[in-house]
């Protein structure tokens, strides 16, 4: 079976897989969700969903870094990636081993797509049709809400800080929530904390991840920043581009 990557990367797989490694959090849980107790047999340290896996699967170590001794023990027929989150030098050196299918995500559209080629390379065509389904339903009415966006700025790391900018997934799930997102930079520019301030947000959020944003933090920004609201926001909801996107919706609606 001949399949193309979202990186336009050709992976041949000669069956169904039976070994599977997941390399990204997200996907991980998508995997789960769509059946694959079975077939999944390594994960990362950072793959906590679901939580039973990480004792029951083997860790083979980060997203940026992995054991390639542990992954050769395993013996994969196929191993899942992204673009973003792993290193591509290691990405190379496995695809040279085994067959490595790469995700590359900027929007829901993406991730949708994701979905059903994952259920395709694994044999669950009709359980990732069906979960497309559901997020489409889910996010049908923030799709259809037309009310006056906040403006804000998400930070996802300190020291230095951070932000979520253009050609992210996250930018676009904050415009979902009902967010402007006043980084017009691509990618996860560093910002200073008046640059911050000349952008004149109603709104800064501080994201659980990839930095553990805090209470304690607050305080640093709120000395910058007196009169902006700032929030602690759930970063798998806006950053998770599995399954875990049937929760997103309900959680923005709440925001």
């Amino acid at each position: 079976m001949k399949f193309t990557d979202q990186m336009g990367r050709s992976v041949e797989l000669p069956d169904i897989p039976k070994r599977i490694v997941s390399l990204v959090p997200s996907q991980t849980e998508l995997l789960h969700d769509l059946g694959l107790n079975k077939e999944v047999v390594g994960i990362t340290k950072f793959c906590i969903h679901p939580a039973h896996w990480r004792k029951e699967k083997v860790i083979v170590g980060g997203t940026k870094q992995v054991h390639f001794n542990r992954i050769e023990e395993l013996a994969p027929d196929l191993i899942i990636g992204n673009k973003e989150e792993n290193e591509e030098s290691f990405i190379n050196e496995l695809a040279t081993r085994y067959p490595v299918w790469m995700s590359d995500i900027a929007s829901l559209n993406e991730a949708l797509d994701m979905m059903e080629a994952i259920g395709q390379l694994t044999g669950r065509e009709k359980e990732a049709e069906a979960l497309v389904v559901d997020v489409l339903s889910a996010f049908a009415p923030l799709q259809e809400q037309s009310l006056k966006k906040q403006r804000a700025v998400y930070l996802i790391w300190k020291d230095p800080y951070m932000a979520v900018g253009k050609n992210t997934f996250v930018d676009e799930m904050l415009s979902m929530a009902g967010f402007e997102n006043l980084v017009k930079e691509t990618r996860y520019p560093e910002l200073r904390l008046e640059d911050i301030k000349a952008l004149d947000p109603e709104v800064i959020l501080l994201s659980s991840e990839p930095y553990p944003f805090q209470k304690k933090h607050m305080s640093e920004i709120r000395n910058e920043l007196p009169g902006v609201e700032m929030r602690l926001v759930d970063g798998e909801m806006f950053s998770w581009y599995g399954s875990r996107l049937l929760k997103a919706p309900a959680y923005f609606q709440a925001l």
